[in-house]
């Protein structure tokens, strides 16, 4: 337990924090969730439109910190890949 006054502040910001970042990550995850449903199901419109909302969502979760610049950089480019090949 936190003894110091600014110990106690520490904690109540992290847990702050940490509410905020999986918030962030939560809707990351249902911006790709979106993508991957309309791959599933084959609709290419549904797919384009739902990879161009989630491409800035996961650049700014990497912009916040929640993931790491590589880490949504990789995923766009797959999602990218994968959104190209079903319209071909």
């Amino acid at each position: 337990m936190a003894n110091t006054s600014s110990a106690k502040k520490a904690t109540r910001k992290i847990a702050r924090r940490a509410a905020v970042n999986k918030n962030r990550r939560s809707r990351v995850r249902t911006y790709v969730r979106q993508v991957e449903e309309a791959l599933a199901a084959g609709d290419k419109a549904a797919a384009v439109a739902a990879f161009k909302a989630a491409e800035p969502e996961l650049m700014r979760a990497a912009t916040k910190g929640v993931v790491h610049k590589n880490t949504a950089s990789r995923k766009v480019s797959r999602l990218a890949q994968r959104v190209k090949t079903l319209s071909a």
